[in-house]
């Protein structure tokens, strides 16, 4: 490998929200993390390179884009994905969880009904009860290892609760679904049968394992590219997260008009300069540190899967189609949710996210983040096995 995803740097002392608020969070001081997504790895050298450059010109005042910040998202999204956006599409904001409670605000009203696929990242139903309106949630269905969504109700609650909005994760977070094609479309169908709009969060696209291939659902039917804001951004493909940027291509000008509205409501302009700089260079240069990364995220998992068999045969991993965060099914732990957060966290000495952090359905699971050393990953395994033992 050109490189070395292997070495371990110090994050401690960074103002790094992973490692140095663990007191302040309520966690032991000398506990090890693996819960927020972002990675211990270092940005691709050019990003840096470019971040650089910008700092020793040392003037830091209001910026924008040229034409060639958008070439470089089109080739990006072309030459990966198949899908050709246009310029007059793409609304820069500083997030893609600012973009979601952005189109809550503004493609419903409060009291509306939204509804979402739990067990499912967080901010989606912070964003829908912390904006006064109505969370409808429509379980994934977990069978025999995996997830599949259930259509069937997912229609019934729609016309049932008369829902304006969905919010989409896809890839999903953190079950690990790369939706397949036929599942969007069926999903799709369904939303502009009954006038859903979708807001797709699309910002795991980048990673997803050989034998699965991600489908931007803007993209499967003209109509679904006339009903969808698709919400992407550099932060978790690249580490970028701190430098907040986020591109959302939005094809309908009446959604895009109400979106930009909003977004000048709450007085917000241009974006972080750096996070500009940051974004174009990754994009442009970050190609081949992307797939490096991706081969050493296949070696974590492959790792994990052979210890949980060798060691902790109760404990069942979700296996991820996409996404660096693994999902693992700890029922078979036989503890309740209490005494499993006091195993990971006071024995194991392990900060993980607990799965009901996404909602009902995530009882008894753990959400591990899987993009960091090797060393990082068996030190954590080895800490839970010995907790276990004990």
């Amino acid at each position: 490998m050109t490189y070395n995803f292997d070495e371990v740097i110090d994050r401690k002392n960074t103002n790094s929200l992973k490692y140095d608020f663990a007191v302040e969070r309520g966690k032991p001081e000398d506990i090890l993390p693996l819960w927020v997504a972002d990675m211990d790895f270092r940005v691709p050298p050019a990003v840096t390179e470019a971040l650089v450059k910008s700092s020793e010109h040392g003037i830091f005042g209001y910026s924008d884009t040229k034409n060639e910040y958008f070439e470089t998202l089109y080739d990006w999204y072309s030459s990966r994905f198949d899908f050709e956006i246009k310029k007059d599409w793409l609304v820069k904001t500083p997030g893609v969880v600012y973009a979601i409670s952005t189109a809550v605000r503004a493609l419903t009203k409060e009291g509306d009904a939204i509804i979402i696929q739990q067990p499912v990242y967080y901010p989606f139903s912070e964003s829908i009860q912390a904006n006064n309106r109505k969370l409808i949630n429509n379980s994934l269905i977990y069978k025999n290892g995996s997830y599949h969504m259930d259509l069937e109700d997912f229609e019934k609650k729609i016309v049932e609760n008369n829902v304006r909005l969905f919010i989409l994760c896809s890839p999903h977070n953190p079950v690990g679904r790369v939706w397949t094609k036929e599942e969007l479309i069926w999903l799709g169908d369904i939303c502009v049968k009954h006038n859903v709009i979708v807001v797709a969060d699309e910002i795991h696209a980048d990673f997803v394992y050989k034998g699965h291939k991600h489908h931007v659902f803007a993209n499967l039917k003209p109509e679904f590219l006339d009903n969808s804001i698709i919400c992407t951004a550099p932060s978790k493909t690249f580490n970028l997260a701190g430098l907040q940027v986020s591109n959302i291509f939005i094809a309908n000008k009446d959604i895009r008009y109400a979106f930009i509205k909003e977004i000048d409501r709450t007085g917000y302009s241009q974006l972080n300069t750096m996070g500009l700089i940051a974004c174009q260079a990754a994009y442009e240069y970050g190609g081949k540190w992307l797939e490096e990364l991706k081969e050493y995220l296949s070696e974590n998992l492959s790792f994990i899967k052979s210890f949980l068999a060798e060691h902790l045969p109760q404990i069942k991993l979700v296996e991820p189609e996409g996404t660096y965060l693994v999902w693992l099914d700890c029922k078979g732990l036989g503890l309740s949710e209490q005494e499993l957060e006091e195993l990971i966290v006071n024995k194991a000495k392990l900060w993980l996210d607990g799965g009901t952090m996404f909602g009902k359905d995530g009882e008894n699971f753990q959400r591990v983040n899987i993009a960091c050393p090797r060393a990082i990953l068996e030190k954590a395994f080895q800490q839970l096995a010995q907790a276990l033992e004990q």
